[in-house]
């Protein structure tokens, strides 16, 4: 025996919506509540037929709800509710994507791309000699710590390459990059080329 809180047979007859749709107009909530109800699975099909990932259908049923609820009151009972409830998923369901392309567009997971991107920023020598501050470059250089001076020595000043300067150093190509790095860093700083120091 059915219970008086189970639900009805929600109706996917285009007529049937169509006329629930002008009951809903009208202020009857379980109408309102049963349209809601018969289209979650039509606007999921839609969004899976599109391409929008399993993950993010919920999303895009969640959006065409909304649209439904805010479209409510113009929404014209004489035409048919089918074609005009796929139009709004697909529309949310292209949305998504879209909103999804640019996202991942923007979006770097790639922790060793994001190690190797190039610095923007000025170069520490071509600046300090551009503003005749080499005198300055020096005293910084001469401040920083002995390995990270001997990576700028040797990479930034005599320009060798990690090889020669790790075969020059007997330290690790690793180890020259980053105390180099640092060194580039702290000079920035000191100079005032970096506001984030």
């Amino acid at each position: 025996m059915a219970g008086p809180s189970e639900d009805k047979a929600i109706p996917i007859d285009d007529r049937a919506l169509a006329e629930l749709m002008r009951s809903a107009q009208a202020g009857d909530k379980a109408a309102y509540q049963a349209v809601l109800r018969a289209s979650v699975p039509i606007v999921a099909a839609s969004a899976r037929r599109t391409g929008v990932p399993r993950d993010a259908v919920d999303d895009v049923v969640q959006d065409v709800l909304l649209t439904i609820h805010r479209a409510l009151p113009t929404y014209d009972p004489a035409r048919p509710f089918l074609p005009w409830l796929r139009a709004i998923a697909v529309r949310r369901a292209i949305d998504a994507l879209r909103s999804q392309g640019r996202r991942g567009a923007r979006e770097a997971d790639d922790e060793i791309a994001y190690l190797n991107h190039p610095d923007d920023r000025p170069d520490v020598f071509e600046e300090a000699s551009r503003l005749g501050d080499a005198g300055r470059l020096r005293a910084a250089i001469a401040t920083l710590p002995p390995r990270q001076r001997e990576a700028i020595e040797i990479i930034g000043l005599r320009e060798q390459s990690l090889e020669e300067a790790s075969a020059a150093t007997g330290s690790s190509k690793v180890a020259l990059k980053v105390n180099f790095f640092r060194a580039l860093k702290s000079l920035r700083g000191r100079l005032g080329n970096d506001p984030d120091v």
